[in-house]
């Protein structure tokens, strides 16, 4: 019996907002002719190299990849999402590819992530619904809940067969009968058509979906051999680096000439490359510190790292809202851990002082140690942590502080450093900096960095050192190209002996350095390999601070717009995820299919329970620098459209009218507060 708080299924029909129409090529001459078609159009959209001005300069600057020549057959141009709907004027030349980082030469959708000093910090005050809303997401979950185990009382006894994973069999007891299989058959499965939808292609400013139905209520998925594009507002991707030309890219495919695909080894075990230690170094350079450590998951930086820094008779005090890897590092430590409520700095200091006064359980001994941890930038709430009041508290109370900037590193701050750089706090007072490169620099893997000491015993106590596989020297060759985009290049007057000179860490055999290498932030030419592709965006810093720039810009103007349309969003103006609240259960589905299925789709993330609590439902949009402010309108007006239609618009305050926030966006991302 279907679920009644959710659409039907999404079938091959087509969609109600636009007519799609697909073409086939059973001959080679039909094939011939569709590729003239898309040669000839992408002259018509513009013969001129095409994206932003000084970023990504490449070799590939005429659309060189499979998606955007030879398969554009099926795709709607008029759109906007492979060609800009306003060809560029002759004197503006961009070099990258539209569909992966949109072409935006306009300077005033520019901003700097940073936040105004001697003015405290606080995130959006969190708005409750009106009670009718809370009350039919409750009825709603109960409904659903009845019915479920309705339907697995009675499938158990007249369909046993379907129901032999839920009972001891042959001896064996049952694997799967706890709540989350019960959620993940009675309530999920009737929404998940919007969850793990397969894509091709290059994962940029759009995505290419492999459309897909079921006749099933969603328990096995048809694929029905069509492709759409569609706008990608899922993607981790928050500085555009996922592109499959420019720089980067160039970089990647010389390593893999020179390196091949892996490493063979662990890092204590034989796979540690001159690349490792030249991402080290250059990671530590990147945000201030002694040293770093790299991880070839980000995960497992969290995971591996905790237990070796606390065990038992420690104490870790932990935000309530941390990261499940947080967590699971902490379990596998052995230290006792007390949470505090989400940026609370008065439940913080409370905790403190008890945890202090009282010590260890039963025996109130002090503590060998107190590891405070928190998160730069919630994945789930937009909120960044409190670190100036954090700070404070450190020097009061005297304890380690552990900030995982999974999801701010990259993505704020005035030059790219995280949340130290976003308030201008010296990194090297925060004692462990943790991060990942999967979210702004297009690659995957972690870091640990903070004092040589401490990393040092890291490499050899952690069992990533002796366990994990090393990241392989295509990802490391992303992670350096990335981050020297970002930080800029400074190029020696004299060249020395050797380019891996100033990455060795013995202090025996000083590399000769120029003073032009001296500049803070910067990456020296000898901390990059010798045989790496440079590009001028890559030297001057050009290519990073546009980027940067932009996703500050966009992540201010949705957040903004979406509050001024009428909205409950949680989180900061300068977060580049945006968390739009939906509570009931049955409006996740009904907003995601309705966001895929317009004339310009776009692809959103739904999120619910166990990754939320139950009822606080949501959307959560990440912005990407690769996005231009006319796709930031479409989100807009979908929205709109949608939140009418759902009835999602309930917090309180002014609203404008959508064609006013669009008109006034730059004079709404200016604003200093948002009345």
């Amino acid at each position: 019996m279907p679920s009644p708080i959710a659409l039907p299924p999404a079938s091959p029909s087509q969609s109600f907002f636009k007519k799609k129409s697909t073409s086939s090529m059973p001959t080679a001459a039909s094939y011939l002719s569709a590729v003239s078609e898309a040669d000839a159009r992408a002259r018509k959209h513009g013969g001129t190299p095409t994206s932003t001005p000084a970023l990504s300069m490449s070799s590939s600057i005429t659309v060189s990849s499979e998606d955007t020549v030879l398969d554009d057959s099926n795709f709607d141009f008029s759109d906007g999402l492979s060609y800009p709907r306003v060809p560029p004027t002759s004197d503006q030349v961009f070099t990258t590819v539209h569909s992966e980082f949109g072409h935006c030469a306009n300077e005033q959708y520019r901003w700097t992530s940073q936040h105004r000093k001697g003015v405290p910090y606080k995130s959006i005050p969190e708005q409750d619904p009106p009670y009718y809303i809370l009350l039919t997401t409750y009825i709603s979950y109960i409904l659903v809940i009845c019915l479920g185990h309705i339907r697995d009382f009675l499938g158990k006894r007249f369909r046993a067969a379907n129901y032999r994973h839920l009972h001891p069999w042959n001896g064996y007891a049952a694997l799967n009968s706890d709540f989350d299989s019960f959620y993940t058959r009675r309530l999920k499965l009737r929404i998940d058509d919007c969850f793990s939808h397969p894509v091709t292609g290059v994962p940029g400013r759009t995505i290419v979906l492999l459309d897909r139905y079921s006749s099933d209520y969603n328990k096995t998925m048809v694929p029905t051999g069509t492709r759409t594009r569609a706008l990608n507002i899922s993607s981790y991707n928050y500085l555009g680096f996922a592109q499959a030309s420019g720089p980067c890219a160039d970089a990647v495919e010389v390593s893999i000439a020179k390196y091949g695909l892996g490493a063979g080894g662990t890092r204590l075990e034989g796979g540690t490359l001159d690349l490792h230690q030249q991402t080290e170094a250059l990671v530590a350079r990147f945000l201030g510190t002694e040293d770093s450590l790299v991880s070839s998951m980000g995960f497992a930086t969290n995971s591996t790292i905790i237990p070796a820094l606390v065990n038992k008779g420690c104490l870790v005090i932990s935000d309530e809202l941390n990261h499940a890897s947080i967590r699971f590092g902490v379990r596998l430590s052995g230290a006792n851990v007390r949470m505090f409520k989400h940026n609370d700095m008065k439940a913080l200091e409370n905790l403190l002082r008890e945890v202090i006064s009282q010590g260890q359980p039963k025996t109130h001994r002090p503590w060998k140690k107190i590891l405070l941890i928190v998160e730069g930038l919630f994945s789930m709430e937009g909120t960044m942590a409190n670190l100036p009041v954090i700070m404070e508290l450190k020097k009061k109370y005297k304890f380690y502080l552990f900030v995982d900037e999974a999801h701010s590193v990259g993505a704020l701050g005035p030059r790219g450093r995280g949340v130290t750089d976003y308030f201008g706090i010296d990194p090297r007072s925060v004692d462990i900096l943790m991060g990942t490169f999967t979210k702004s620099f297009g690659a995957a893997g972690g870091y640990i960095a903070g004092n040589k000491t401490v990393i040092d015993r890291l490499r050899l106590q952690a069992h990533s050192g002796t366990y994990a596989e090393s990241m392989s020297p295509p990802v490391l060759t992303q992670v350096i190209a990335s981050m020297a985009s970002i930080m800029g290049i400074t190029l020696p007057s004299e060249k020395p002996s050797s380019p891996s000179l100033a990455l060795l860490r013995s202090s025996d055999a000083a590399p000769y350095i120029s003073e032009s290498e001296l500049i803070p932030g910067t990456a020296p030419a000898t901390a990059l390999p010798s045989w790496m592709p440079i590009a001028p965006a890559m030297i001057d810093g050009s290519d990073g601070r546009v980027r940067l720039h932009r996703l500050a810009f966009n992540a201010r103007y949705l957040n903004r717009g979406l509050r001024k349309l009428g909205f409950i969003t949680y989180g900061n103006d300068d977060s580049p995820v945006v968390p739009l609240l939906l509570f009931h259960p049955g409006k996740m589905a009904v907003f995601s299919r309705m966001m895929r299925t317009r004339a310009t789709p776009i692809v959103v993330v739904v999120v619910a329970y166990p990754a939320t609590p139950l009822v606080t439902s949501r959307v959560r949009f990440c912005l990407s620098s690769a996005h231009t402010k006319e796709d930031i309108d479409t989100v807009l007006r979908a929205c709109d459209e949608i939140g009418e239609v759902l009835d999602l618009k309930q917090a309180v305050g002014e609203r404008w009218p959508i064609e006013e926030i669009i008109s006034r966006a730059v004079e709404l991302v200016q604003m200093p507060e948002m009345p």
